[in-house]
């Protein structure tokens, strides 16, 4: 019998490693969080046994720790220090190589063709929002990144929803977390007592459904049902950090605050923030030839607003202050990106908040602009330092 959508059953640990090995044997290479480096990161695993069981990580403002818990617990963490796009988008691929013929170059290669399909397990409802804002920035008519969208098309998205919010998430106010949206293929919600290990799983697809037919699953009890779906409200009760609902006006509007120089006084300009973001794209390119220049390769690489040489053009860079910069991200982020794409760049995951050297907290610059609005000397172009630093992207 194939399950429909919004049909829940219930099965244990044993066939969360079923449906691993059955994944890997129909080709999918699983892609689930590991522990590595003290910190949960997101790599190929092969059975639940590689799953971070017991730990639970200690997001705040520039820190990051895990804690043994001893529960058992297999998705008890809150977030991998990166997220999907890596998979996705990786963060160096060759776009083509080239061989000299005649008088020009034949093309032998393009992007990564052959990689295997991905299946993510343990996708959060806000890396699940960010993928879909991926979605629209490489789906764009004109502009589509064939690379991305071929493994986004081939990727089925197991998805685990929170059971508890990090001090550092703010997916609330986001609107893009904690219960999970449409979009994945497996929904899982966790549960664990003194007497259970379970999980109560929904398939939100036909190749979803599909798996669901070859586990051996039952009919959950509905207290059982009942306590998977207060998860998610739990964990939205736990937030403590909000966006400002109006920080798109606020920052449209605070293009010369003073407000900007305040934070650029705590900013290395390090790029952490951009790297651990879900959603931030930016990248170069780079041409290399072997000695005999008959043979060619362009690499794609990401890059980040926050490097000096990402606005470099001919005269120089235009933002070569740190305020200019952070200004930059922030304001694309959270303001510019609706015009471009409709929807907001940010989907509240809090990365940026904690893997920020300094801790610098998006949610209280946004907070700190807002008090700030209307108090700074209009006119007075404090940020302008060249006249190639004039445009600013604005």
């Amino acid at each position: 019998m194939t399950r429909i959508s919004g049909t829940k059953v219930v099965f244990g640990r044993p066939e969360l490693d079923r449906l691993i090995a059955l994944l890997r044997a129909d080709g999918y290479r699983v892609i689930g969080p590991c522990i590595a480096d003290g910190a949960v990161v997101y790599d190929e695993v092969t059975s639940t046994e590689d799953l971070p069981e017991g730990w639970r990580d200690d997001s705040q403002p520039g820190r990051y720790r895990l804690d043994a818990t001893g529960d058992g617990e297999l998705f008890g963490y809150g977030l991998g220090a990166q997220g999907w796009k890596r998979f996705l988008y990786p963060p160096r691929q060759m776009l083509f190589r080239a061989e000299k013929a005649g008088r020009g170059f034949r093309i032998q290669q393009r992007d990564d063709d052959g990689t295997p399909p991905l299946a993510f397990l343990g996708v959060r409802a806000c890396e699940l929002a960010a993928i879909g804002v991926f979605d629209r920035v490489f789906h764009q008519k004109g502009f589509e990144e064939p690379g991305y969208l071929r493994r986004r098309t081939d990727a089925l998205v197991i998805a685990v929803e929170c059971a508890r919010a990090a001090d550092s998430c703010f997916c609330v106010s986001m609107h893009t977390g904690p219960a999970l949206p449409a979009g994945y293929d497996l929904r899982l919600n966790e549960v664990v007592d003194g007497t259970r290990h379970v999980f109560v799983a929904e398939a939100g697809s036909e190749r979803g459904a599909a798996l669901l037919d070859r586990l051996s699953v039952d009919v959950p009890p509905p207290a059982l049902v009942a306590e998977a779906a207060g998860q998610a409200e739990a964990a939205s009760r736990q937030q403590r950090r909000r966006m400002d609902p109006d920080v798109a006006g606020i920052l449209a509007r605070s293009l010369e605050s003073n407000h900007w120089e305040e934070v650029a006084k705590r900013c290395l300009t390090c790029g952490n923030c951009t790297m651990v973001c879900p959603t931030c794209f930016c990248t170069t390119v780079e041409d290399v030839t072997d000695l005999s220049g008959n043979n060619a390769e362009r690499w794609r690489t990401w890059d980040s607003c926050f490097t000096i040489d990402y606005s470099h053009i001919a005269g120089g860079a235009l933002r070569q202050k740190a305020s200019s910069r952070y200004r930059q991200w922030m304001t694309h982020k959270l303001s510019t990106w609706h015009q471009q794409f409709g929807v907001s760049g940010c989907v509240g995951c809090g990365r940026c908040i904690t893997w920020c050297p300094v801790g610098i907290d998006i949610t209280e610059e946004a907070a700190a602009l807002a008090q700030a609005e209307g108090t700074s000397a209009a006119g007075q172009g404090h940020l302008a330092e060249s006249p190639g630093d004039a445009g600013q992207g604005r």
